[in-house]
């Protein structure tokens, strides 16, 4: 599930396909029995504010009761390397964070930083996807501390489910402070592929996260540019979140992301690339069925080799960069 504090499982269904599955009756009276609980843990919470290390102690204690071991092997089912969890499911994480928000809504957002600051230091994910959802809270009134954080938790992210989580208070920022769009242009040379992944999840997420502001045509552009850098990456885990920011662009603006798609169909046609191929069939789905068709036609046959290396710009300019001699210039960027 992108850009959620959590993984939905998918559930087996009975023969024929008819109803919720058993799996899902469970996960839902799971929920169901222990939500208000949450709600009350949370405002509990609340009052460890002004003591961090002691607040997380309670909030592990707190995510150890809520656990759901069924959820918990979904989850790393799911998301292969998954760092440790509890197995929290995410509306009663997100029950959590309700009531926590209630209890300290007089809070100020230092206080609430030094928390954020703390909970990001724990073990267990559950913690980390807590404090985002805190600093969605500290952006509008500390926006340079808030997004050193956002920064720091993205460098240190080692997974899909993370990455996507961290995408929502990434976006809130760049549509608050706009120049850090520049930030998220320099992220796609990050050497890791999680940081990277973090480029096309902001982007796919921004339309969303405002329908005014994440919906203009600056979005449009910035987005459009980025992705064309990044398009090409060799890695599965950036390829499928810049699809998924392709298809958030066809939604604000379908002629402009089509043009572009358009654009890379025939690089990827010229020079038999399957990453970028890969990600344009995965980004058909938002556009015109006709200009889909034409697409699926113009990429036939190419598909991804394994081990093939990177072709995208981005790539490219990182592997110019590392060539040369210690102090030498830094290369120019390819020509668009």
């Amino acid at each position: 599930m992108n850009g959620a504090a959590g993984v939905a499982v998918a559930p087996t269904r009975p023969l024929g396909g008819q109803g919720p599955s058993a799996s899902t009756e469970r996960a839902r009276a799971f929920v169901a029995a222990r939500l208000d609980r949450a709600v009350a843990i949370g405002r509990a919470l609340g009052d460890e504010v002004q003591n961090p290390a002691e607040l997380a102690e309670a909030l592990k204690t707190a995510l150890t009761q809520l656990a759901d071991p069924e959820y918990l092997d979904g989850q790393h089912h799911v998301a292969p390397g998954l760092g440790p969890t509890h197995g929290v499911r995410t509306p009663l994480l997100g029950a959590l964070g309700r009531g926590f928000r209630t209890a300290t809504r007089r809070d100020s957002p230092s206080t609430l930083l030094f928390v954020a600051d703390r909970l990001l230091g724990e073990r267990e994910l559950e913690a980390h996807w807590f404090a985002f959802g805190i600093l969605e809270r500290t952006l509008p009134r500390e926006p340079e501390r808030t997004w050193q954080l956002l920064r720091r938790a993205g460098r240190d992210a080692a997974d899909w489910i993370t990455v996507d989580s961290l995408a929502h208070p990434m976006a809130r920022g760049i549509l608050a402070e706009p120049y850090r769009w520049a930030e998220l242009e320099q992220l796609v040379y990050a050497p890791s592929r999680w940081e990277r992944r973090l480029v096309g999840s902001t982007i796919a997420t921004i339309p969303f996260v405002s329908r005014t502001t994440g919906r203009t045509p600056d979005v449009v552009r910035h987005g459009l540019e980025i992705l064309g850098t990044l398009i090409g990456d060799a890695e599965a885990d950036v390829q499928k979140a810049v699809a998924w920011a392709y298809r958030s662009m066809a939604v604000v603006d379908r002629r402009a992301t089509t043009a572009a798609l358009v654009t890379e169909a025939d690089t990827a046609a010229r020079t038999a690339d399957g990453y970028r191929a890969w990600v344009i069939r995965d980004a058909r789905a938002k556009l015109d069925p006709a200009d889909a068709a034409r697409l699926r036609a113009r990429l036939d046959g190419i598909r991804r080799r394994p081990g093939a290396p990177s072709t995208s710009r981005a790539a490219e300019t990182a592997a110019r960069f590392a060539d040369l001699p210690l102090g030498g210039p830094m290369p120019e960027p390819p020509l668009t």
